[in-house]
């Protein structure tokens, strides 16, 4: 059975920066009170298989992909990129499937770091970070607000209800946004607005 490659931390390295990125990315990386409680264990993101011969093998890189526009797409990749802004806490990135065209368009439901709103300015912001950043088959076609992530019995965020749930406006009732082009920014999702995305170009 897979299991998840963790390492715990010595106490000399407790405050000191262990993952090039900011601060934060490297908190999302630590799991705490795993076998007693205060320890703390670096999460690797990769499973590994132990034998009865006790040799371990890696197994698999804990993450997915989905082809838009004939790429495959990283969710994680996607999902670390758009962790680094400062006001986006964590990202969960997956396909959904699109009326009228092959493969699966992105898709990330967001949380929000405390004290911070998904007002114009950040939804401008975003815009501008994924073209920027993003191949344009790699940017999220929709985003979905959050309050919280669920997470995997191997700390992953849950995506299944998320996927399945997708862009339905019926269903779904966080709020929902698009990439639009025309505003140059992610723009408040509606059935009106819905209809207009399916028939432009993606």
């Amino acid at each position: 059975e897979p299991g998840l490659l963790l390492s715990k931390v010595p106490d000399h390295l407790l405050n000191k920066k262990l993952y090039k990125a900011p601060s934060r990315e490297t908190e999302k990386k630590l799991i705490r009170d795993v076998f007693v409680p205060g320890d703390i264990y670096m999460n690797y993101g990769d499973s590994f298989v132990l034998d009865k011969e006790y040799f371990i093998y890696f197994h698999d890189r804990l993450g997915d992909t989905f082809r838009w526009k004939g790429e495959n797409v990283s969710t994680k990749q996607v999902a670390d990129i758009l962790g680094l802004l400062p006001f986006i806490e964590d990202a969960s990135v997956y396909g959904v499937p699109i009326p009228g065209h092959d493969g699966k368009a992105g898709m990330a439901a967001i949380t929000l770091n405390s004290n911070t709103k998904l007002d114009n300015k950040e939804l401008q912001e975003l815009y501008a970070y994924v073209s920027k950043e993003l191949p344009s088959y790699a940017r999220p076609l929709f985003i979905r607000h959050i309050p919280m992530q669920i997470l995997t019995g191997t700390f992953k965020n849950k995506k299944g209800d998320l996927t399945k749930e997708g862009y339905d406006l019926d269903i779904v009732k966080d709020p929902l946004y698009f990439l639009d082009h025309e505003n140059k920014a992610y723009s408040p999702l509606t059935k009106i607005k819905l209809v207009k995305v399916m028939k432009s170009k993606l």
